[in-house]
């Protein structure tokens, strides 16, 4: 439901709000399609066992709509920049200080670096078709060094990012419409919809193992959907656009991957994609163009995944790298990350501290992944998607109930549909990706792991609070800042530069 809207002007020193519908709308899908869908669907058809894999696209489509709804509430009624970080501090602030917003920028040092390091992962995976001879310690280097790259590039100002990234953005769109294009024109509905023996068995433990598997994979390739809320206080219309926007880019996105997944299982047979040593388990887009239109065509387009797989990266940590310099310099975080380059302006610890992590994951992965006869992709998409879960997933499922029960004067422009189903069927789907990462994954224990690094947070937390002398060692600072906007202007104008702090004992 929509109703009257945050209209906010800009004032001096805050952010205008520029940005409409259809680039909000189009803000979102350039950041859930990279080069996900170009690695993961011979993942995805490993882990449902045949073509069903159809499945976990559609059921990763289903999770992301019911939190993407979940996103549209809270950044209709509180559209400031920060996304997530502002709705954990808005929502727990009253019991536990800044406990969640800084466990969320905790989290978020390491699980933005891992989806940046599977973009690394997919560069060496498809590398391997134009140089199918290069060994595992080639590939390490390879990667270790595209990090490097990538931090190298980003060290300098922002207006000189600008241009590459349109560029870099434009090389993506190409390659997604060469596949799709190029598996429709060469395809057998027999061999895409040919399915397995007992492939839909849903009474068996193997098929809901899959479905797990498959729909951590397929939330992977849709996260993204919520990046226009990130952006909040420069959107127009915020209490319209953020919601349609989210909605709008999941079902586009939607059917971009369903048309890639069904072409290319129409072009490549399944079995193929499940044998590791078969080019269509690396790099099955460039298996299906070759098929369709000859090796230089192939060698061609997936010269452009290697450089969609490079923008993933680089965008990746462009706007990452800003996530613990905001906190820090909202007091929220170290101090320390809240530095700029005393040149070029960009912060300097958070972009070196994420690049590293990005590449000892990649390197990690390789080498965890062989032990643990698991690939190194679908490792890092584990770990990246468990990590999540606690802080981000859980607790911001939470934040609509409890921001409902907290700020019930709060404006709130749009009001989830079908509330609190929405919240039920994320907290469900999360709830699976999260219990049975273990199952689908021996030997690594990514349920600990992520465990041991939100309690490691915790730890950081006190150490922080008690420099700080914040909550609890100090008294608690409650900031309505958009409620004391909408209390005092009957909720007519925008909340992004109001503040209304005070202090709890």
């Amino acid at each position: 439901m929509v109703a009257a809207d945050h209209a906010a002007p800009a004032v001096e020193g805050g952010f205008v709000r520029r940005i409409g519908l259809f680039q909000a709308s189009a803000i979102n899908m350039s950041q859930m399609v990279g080069i996900g869908p170009f690695i993961t669907i011979p993942a995805m058809v490993i882990a449902f066992g045949g073509p069903q894999a159809i499945i976990g696209w559609i059921a990763g489509a289903v999770l992301a709509l019911a939190d993407g709804l979940v996103w549209a509430e809270l950044g209709a009624s509180l559209p400031g920049a920060g996304g997530s970080y502002i709705y954990l501090r808005e929502a727990f602030q009253y019991r536990t200080g800044r406990l969640m917003p800084f466990l969320f920028t905790w989290t978020a040092m390491l699980f933005i670096p891992l989806i940046m390091s599977t973009g690394v992962a997919g560069f060496v995976q498809y590398l391997t078709y134009l140089w199918p001879s290069m060994t595992k310690g080639q590939g390490d280097l390879v990667g270790l060094a595209m990090c490097v790259a990538v931090v190298v590039l980003l060290w300098r100002r922002i207006e000189s990012i600008g241009k590459l990234s349109a560029v870099l953005w434009a090389i993506m769109i190409v390659s997604v419409a060469a596949v799709i294009f190029a598996a429709f024109s060469h395809f057998s509905a027999h061999q895409a919809f040919t399915y397995p023996a007992n492939a839909f068995a849903l009474g068996t433990t193997k098929f809901w193992l899959g479905f797990a598997g498959g729909l951590t994979i397929g939330i992977y390739d849709y996260l993204g959907y919520n990046t226009s809320a990130y952006v909040g206080a420069e959107v127009k219309n915020p209490g319209r656009v953020l919601p349609r926007s989210i909605i709008y880019a999941i079902f586009g996105v939607m059917a971009i991957y369903l048309l890639m997944q069904v072409g290319v299982l129409g072009v490549v047979n399944w079995k193929d994609m499940t044998d590791p040593n078969n080019p269509a388990s690396q790099s099955v887009a460039a298996v299906v163009l070759q098929k369709v239109w000859g090796k230089g065509v192939a060698d061609v387009v997936t010269v452009l995944i290697l450089i969609t797989a490079f923008a993933s990266v680089f965008a990746g940590l462009l706007g990452g790298s800003r996530v613990p310099f905001d906190a820090a310099r909202d007091k929220v975080f170290f101090r320390q990350f809240g530095r700029l380059h005393p040149r070029h302006r960009f912060p300097t610890l958070s972009l070196l501290t994420m690049g590293a992590i990005t590449a000892l994951a990649f390197y990690l992965s390789r080498h965890v992944g062989t032990s643990a006869k698991t690939p190194p992709l679908t490792v890092l998409i584990t770990f990246l998607t468990t990590v999540m879960v606690i802080v981000q997933a859980f607790a911001q499922v939470a934040s609509v109930s409890v921001l409902r029960r907290r700020q019930p004067h709060l404006e709130r422009p749009y009001r989830m549909w079908l509330y609190p189903l929405p919240s039920i069927i994320a907290l469900a789907g999360w709830l699976t990706v999260y219990v049975f990462a273990d199952r689908n994954n021996p030997g690594l224990h990514p349920i600990e792991w992520s465990l041991a690094w939100v309690a490691l947070g915790c730890v950081a937390f006190v150490v922080w609070a008690r420099t700080e002398r914040t909550w609890p060692f100090g008294p608690k600072k409650i900031r309505e800042d958009f409620l004391a906007v909408a209390v005092a202007t009957g909720a007519a104008d925008g909340p992004d530069d109001a503040t209304g702090t005070k202090e709890n004992g």
